[in-house]
């Protein structure tokens, strides 16, 4: 559901560098990827389920036992078909930065990275410079071009499309007790959807966006 509060200079402004850049045609030395997260509650079983057998379907009690939350970070780069989910415990600065890092060091001989992700607090160069340290930090951040979605205007983050897929391919209805058993299953639908190469094809432009809402 698209929330459009109000269509300011500044909504315009980040709205359009962020549809241009998803407009350029894609380019191995200078790619676009999107981050976001996704909370996770973990969830075991109340009772012990039963198994299905020939004829009959697995049953599950209604019941179930609270074991706390996690975080995804989901990463895609849309028009390549590279996906990028990696588990932690939450989303704070510290979690952030590791991640960036990840990323960097998998684009590190891309001339130009960048990045689209919404105003989260975490999502600065204050994390990565109070995790690494001043030159470090920077040395991370420097590598990416970053491109903030205006307020209420995270549907212009794709990794919003990347969690959705994440949510129904891998995480299904399932109920996952444990951080350890999300990795797994989480590390197993990254590899299969990268085999795949699952691309993203967004179609809303610029001149679509200045027809719809009339400026």
């Amino acid at each position: 559901m698209w929330c459009i509060p109000e269509l300011t200079p500044e909504f315009i402004e980040r709205m359009e560098d962020i549809l241009d850049v998803y407009a350029k045609p894609y380019d191995s030395q200078e790619v676009v990827i999107c981050l976001d997260e996704k909370p996770v509650q973990l969830v075991k079983e109340g009772r012990e389920p039963i198994p299905g057998k020939a004829g009959s379907i697995k049953k599950r009690d209604y019941e179930y036992i609270r074991a706390g939350t996690a975080n995804v970070f989901c990463i895609v780069e849309p028009k390549a078909g590279q996906h990028f989910t990696y588990v932690t415990e939450n989303r704070k600065g510290k979690e952030f930065a590791k991640v960036l890092n990840r990323i960097a060091r998998h684009y590190l001989q891309v001339e130009k990275v960048h990045l689209v992700m919404d105003n989260l607090s975490t999502h600065s160069l204050r994390s990565l410079t109070n995790f690494y340290g001043e030159e470090k930090g920077n040395e991370i951040w420097n590598k990416f071009e970053i491109h903030y979605t205006p307020k209420h205007a995270s549907w212009l983050d794709q990794a919003e499309i990347e969690i959705g897929i994440y949510t129904r391919q891998c995480l299904g209805k399932s109920r996952i007790g444990d951080i350890d058993e999300l990795n797994k299953k989480t590390k197993a639908w990254n590899k299969e959807v990268n085999k795949k190469k699952l691309i993203i094809n967004w179609k809303f432009t610029t001149k679509e966006a200045r027809k719809k809402f009339k400026y």
